[in-house]
């Protein structure tokens, strides 16, 4: 029975009644599939859902990846820490994180603290624009966490930090610009030599060195100390340049991606026995695109090519994303197939780039992916995020009954499961077959015979996708409850 009240808890069709009456106590078992599984809830529902009695029902929302973030949201001030922790946290391992509405980020950044408060900031719910607007809040802790945006304030931006009215602020701004001041790394890190730890080797790779410290580094053999001299911004030329013959190929792989590259090194890394190395070269803004076929570059196919989570970054330069678009190098081209909001006159021709990469990324990122490539992306596509393509509103459903209720491979038969057109006697026989995917999809699909649907209930198996079917009728969901 326990099955059969899950399914029903996620049943689309189950009246609002009907399921406020699972969150009373003697449907226990059935309280996290209901809270935590479905998309959307009546507003009834809702409200009992955020007020439960018991915290396990609203932990269970809290952490809900398919149910709108308002809707969580609506637990921000829960009683029970540990609700509030698990809002504050992300919502899925595996699927995308969807950003919180502002008024909860908000109330979470004034109210929360300590463990809840570290949860939120590395779930990555809160929109890149939201904390630009960080150093213009009335609270000073609040200000205080625009510092970590140092690189993305305006002088302006930064000044006002600098001289904020409390000290708490200002000491973290000037802390930020310190990092900037080679004299301030070498107090903050103290007499040479230095232990190694992790906070040392943070200020070695992001502070400006001190000539002291960088003679420090050229003479201690600790074998990381040149990946730090090829990765730090302010290594200077004269101490860059030899680095380009190092044995360490992750050494000249840091090089190739420095900002500030002289010419005469990336003519020479362009030529680096390591693939990696020369790949990273290859795709610097200053080549030319002759410039770049000419260097013998790979380009991985294996690596999972899944959607970006576009709130968390800067908006796309357009510009930038055009000129991808028309590059002749597919890990260019890759890139702009990731703009969300890339046109549709490129939409249209990286939909038949021959780079499997660019197609799928254009799939995945772009809301008006045309339907045939959004297929087309999950039949040759085999990476962790495939399933996803078929979440997107524009992929096409309709027809795919007929087209692969009898593929071989079982992949494509759960197409044929999301056809809402699927016949009859088709869902019938695909609740028999031999994926279990394939059978459950068939068992909810609302066109299965009620005959069989009603058999269902009774399969081990099959139960609880056979209480999740829509057409399956209100007496009989009653009855379940009986």
């Amino acid at each position: 029975m326990t099955a059969l009240l899950d399914g029903l808890a996620v049943n689309p069709a189950a009246p609002a009644d009907l399921l406020l009456r699972l969150l009373e106590p003697e449907y226990e078992s059935a309280w996290s599939a209901l809270a935590s599984r479905r998309p959307t809830f009546p507003e009834v529902v809702t409200a009992a859902i955020v007020t439960h009695p018991h915290p396990r029902v609203r932990r269970a929302l809290a952490r809900n990846p398919f149910v709108d973030p308002g809707v969580r949201g609506r637990l921000v001030d829960d009683p029970e820490w540990f609700v509030r922790a698990r809002l504050a946290g992300r919502a899925h391992r595996t699927r995308p994180v969807r950003p919180l509405p502002d008024r909860v980020i908000d109330r979470m950044l004034t109210t929360y603290d300590g463990d809840a408060l570290e949860e939120l900031f590395f779930s990555r719910q809160i929109p890149f624009r939201f904390q630009r607007s960080y150093g213009s809040h009335p609270m000073a802790s609040v200000r205080r966490m625009a510092t970590t945006m140092w690189a993305h304030l305006s002088e302006d931006e930064r000044a006002a930090l600098l001289n904020d009215p409390h000290p708490q602020v200002r000491a973290s701004a000037q802390h930020m610009l310190d990092t900037d001041d080679a004299e301030a790394m070498e107090r903050r890190l103290g007499p040479l030599p230095v232990p190694r730890n992790h906070g040392t080797l943070l200020i070695l790779v992001n502070y400006r060195l001190s000539q002291a410290v960088i003679d420090w580094l050229l003479r201690d053999p600790d074998s990381d100390n040149s990946w730090v001299l090829a990765h730090n911004y302010s290594t200077p030329p004269e101490v860059v340049a030899p680095l380009v013959e190092h044995p360490d190929p992750k050494v000249r792989l840091e090089l190739a991606r420095r900002a500030d590259l002289a010419p005469a090194l990336v003519t020479i890394l362009a030529r680096d026995p390591d693939p990696r190395v020369r790949t990273a070269i290859s795709v610097r803004r200053e080549l030319t695109e002759d410039e770049r076929a000419a260097i013998d570059y790979t380009v991985d196919t294996d690596e999972d090519f899944g959607p970006v989570e576009h709130h968390t970054r800067p908006a796309p330069d357009p510009d930038t994303s055009a000129a991808y678009a028309r590059s002749r190098h597919p890990l260019l081209r890759r890139r702009a197939a990731q703009d969300p909001t890339l046109p549709a006159a490129f939409v249209a021709r990286l939909a038949h780039d021959d780079d499997l990469g660019v197609r799928v990324l254009l799939a995945h990122n772009h809301p008006a992916a045309p339907p045939p490539l959004l297929l087309r992306s999950y039949l040759e596509y085999r990476g962790a995020a495939r399933d996803l393509l078929t979440e997107h509103p524009r992929f096409p459903v309709r027809g795919l009954g007929a087209r692969f209720a009898d593929a071989e491979a079982p992949d494509e038969r759960r197409l044929a499961v999301l056809d809402p057109d699927l016949g009859p006697g088709t869902a019938d026989r695909l609740t028999r077959d031999p994926d279990a995917a394939v059978r459950a999809g068939a068992t909810r699909h609302p066109r299965l015979p009620a005959g069989r649907l009603l058999a269902l209930l009774d399969d081990q198996e099959l139960g609880e996708h056979a209480a999740a079917n829509p057409a399956l009728p209100e007496t009989v969901m009653r009855g379940l409850l009986a």
